[in-house]
């Protein structure tokens, strides 16, 4: 029988010496990281890094030439991810969430979500679930937990792009996953957009395990406890925000990437006292 890494009850997620390789290009190099169940975890890392390429196999979307993706759902036995079809993996409670929203335009808020119910399979189950009593109730739920109750009955098409962004998380949320997988949530958003959604997946993060790939600093720094820094496809450190942030190898990446938003606040302070005085 194939022997399991040793992993710890509160994991959910196990990513176990994965390697992936374009070409010659190591998008992740023998990089091993893990999620404990109940967790928000934010990843950041420069252009480049392989965050998205991390949910690309977790999801099924991508296959890694070595290394191995533990998943462990509640009540069930933990399994290799990496060699599953992408529905088969949704099915097992793994939910995405991709930077540019992916909505239904031409349906209301409403209809997105209950077309989103995590269902039993099947023509006749799907229709009828929304209309069951307990697909409706959860429907209303997310509809105040997102705060689009006012305009349920709106097309999605018509939403601001905070507002589609934080319905297509409530779509995600139908689905009930136990880990939820969010790429980018602010991007292109107001910073008070901003600020709601990180106030809404600090809400969501009491019920469902959060991974989360960010590049907003500020919005890190809203919503992380931990912080796991990619570069290379390696774990470069991980650690509180302001461990992260006091870290000479991170100044070191960000500052390469000439990003400002990324570079930590110590940095940003040392330029403004060494910067010459407005004329």
């Amino acid at each position: 029988m194939e022997s399991r890494p040793k992993i710890d009850s509160d994991d959910i997620l196990k990513v176990e010496n994965l390697t992936v390789a374009f070409g010659e290009f190591k998008a992740l190099d023998d990089l091993t990281f893990s999620v404990a169940r109940g967790e928000l975890r934010v990843v950041i890392g420069p252009n480049g890094a392989g965050k998205s390429t991390l949910l690309d196999v977790i999801t099924g979307k991508t296959r890694p030439r070595s290394g191995k993706v533990w998943f462990q759902p509640a009540q069930r036995p933990r399994i290799d991810v990496t060699r599953l079809p992408v529905q088969e993996i949704a099915c097992l409670g793994v939910g995405r969430k991709f930077q540019t929203p992916n909505v239904f335009k031409e349906l209301t808020v409403l209809d997105n979500l209950r077309l989103a119910l995590n269902c039993a399979r099947g023509v006749t189950a799907t229709l009828l679930a929304p209309f069951r009593l307990d697909g409706g109730m959860r429907v209303d739920e997310i509809l105040r937990t997102v705060g689009m109750e006012p305009k349920a009955y709106r097309k999605a098409g018509t939403l601001a792009h905070g507002e589609k962004q934080w319905l297509e998380i409530g779509m995600v949320m139908a689905q009930q996953p136990e880990l939820l997988l969010i790429d980018e949530p602010v991007a292109g958003m107001t910073p008070r957009d901003s600020e709601r959604t990180g106030e809404l997946l600090m809400a969501m993060s009491q019920r469902h395990t959060l991974l989360v790939i960010e590049h907003d600093m500020t919005f890190v720094r809203q919503i992380a406890a931990k912080v796991t820094v990619l570069d290379a496809g390696q774990i470069l450190c991980e650690g509180s925000v302001q461990e992260v942030q006091n870290d000479p190898r991170v100044i070191e990446v960000y500052l390469g990437q000439d990003r400002e938003e990324y570079a930590p606040d110590r940095v940003k302070s040392e330029e403004s006292v060494h910067s010459e005085p407005e004329a």
